[in-house]
């Protein structure tokens, strides 16, 4: 198979889906691999790192769309790469497709393939290459938070940690998962006073013991969601439903009885933000204020730390990546359960529920498809 690895141009998206090393493995499973010009420069990589591990650089995305029997991104395609994608082309990237009507509409137009890694999922649940941007996410959240609590930067001027004789500041993490756990975790080893909400009742079992001393796990709902937000200094939104748009947790009225200075941190903006009032900001322009509360919303917050999220991406990406230019992707599907969920659009066809349910679109089983 022919793999393309295409360079990131989203705003401020320093990341690549492919390293040097993983190029090399593709090469040894007989694989040709295509890598666009400096594709890799934002991350630390080469063109010649590439050629040395056995790639061909190419010029344009234009020719690896068009030689390409799989193209490889790490944010999903953009408007002028719409048209460049070609019937039965596999697209492999991140999607996150039921916040983004437009795309949606333009991968269905496209009839490829259309995997998300997003909604690639094991049978206990996890999301395998969710998890490491998840991990990286979940702890620039508090490190971004941190910055933005500072008066210079529109903050009240609370430090986390406190000092001796002051009280720390105190963090609400909605949501218990993977992003949760590490901005959790951050905010705990700062010495932050941390509030970590989870709606199940087992995972909060298992937080409870074993996050530190400093860190208090509650049941989520939203009244508790609104007690807690009025004392806090950060706001972490950590919640996710796979492959759906995320629920709104804090409405606009709500804001009004937080202090002036708040920071709220939205890392579920990607599937369209947990707050009333999230809207998807940039690296350049990565935080705005409503009723006196900073918004952090960045949709693709890995992207600031290039090097270490493109390692941990390709460490989670490349065995599926393999799997599927292996043996194709329906043989890939038929084989893997976890890949078949990764079928978001295929040949036309909506085929993940919580995307034809986003839009009223009509939903086709992907079996039927195979």
């Amino acid at each position: 198979m022919i793999v393309g690895i295409l360079k990131e141009i989203k705003v401020e998206e320093h990341r690549v889906c492919m390293t040097p090393a993983g190029v090399e493995v593709m090469k040894n499973n007989n694989h040709t691999v295509l890598v666009e010009n400096k594709a890799g420069m934002g991350s630390g990589f080469s063109n010649d790192e590439y050629i040395n591990a056995g790639a061909e650089i190419v010029a344009t995305a234009k020719e690896i769309f068009e030689r390409s029997d799989m193209v490889m991104h790490v944010k999903e395609p953009q408007p002028s790469e719409y048209d460049m994608i070609r019937k039965d082309q596999i697209v492999f990237t991140y999607l996150h497709l039921a916040a983004d009507e437009p795309q949606t509409n333009a991968l269905i137009k496209s009839e490829a393939i259309n995997i998300a890694y997003e909604t690639i999922q094991l049978p206990n649940g996890s999301l395998p290459l969710l998890t490491p941007m998840s991990e990286v996410a979940g702890r620039m959240s508090v490190q971004e938070g941190a910055k933005y609590l500072e008066k210079p930067q529109g903050g009240k001027g609370v430090l986390l940690g406190g000092v001796p004789g002051v009280n720390p500041g105190t963090v609400l993490v909605i949501g218990g998962g993977i992003v949760g756990i590490n901005a959790a975790k951050m905010a705990c080893g700062l010495g932050a006073k941390v509030y970590l909400l989870d709606n199940n009742l087992d995972r909060l079992r298992y937080l409870n013991d074993v996050m530190p001393k400093n860190c208090f796990t509650l049941m989520s709902n939203s009244a508790t969601i609104r007690e807690i937000a009025k004392k806090s200094d950060l706001i972490v939104g950590a919640v996710l439903i796979p492959g759906a748009k995320a629920p709104k947790l804090l409405s606009r009225d709500d804001l009004k009885d937080l202090e002036n200075g708040t920071v709220i941190v939205d890392v579920a903006i990607d599937q369209g933000g947990c707050f009333e009032t999230s809207k998807a900001t940039t690296h350049t322009e990565p935080v705005y204020e409503v009723e006196g509360v900073v918004h952090y919303c960045v949709a693709n917050m890995p992207g600031a730390v290039a090097r270490t999220s493109t390692l941990a991406l390709t460490n989670a990406t490349l065995p599926y990546a393999v799997e599927i230019a292996n043996k194709g992707w329906k043989k890939a599907m038929q084989d893997s359960e976890p890949i078949k969920l990764g079928a978001n659009i295929v040949s036309g066809k909506v085929t993940y529920e919580a995307v034809a349910e986003a839009f009223g679109l009509d939903y086709t089983d992907i079996d039927s498809l195979l």
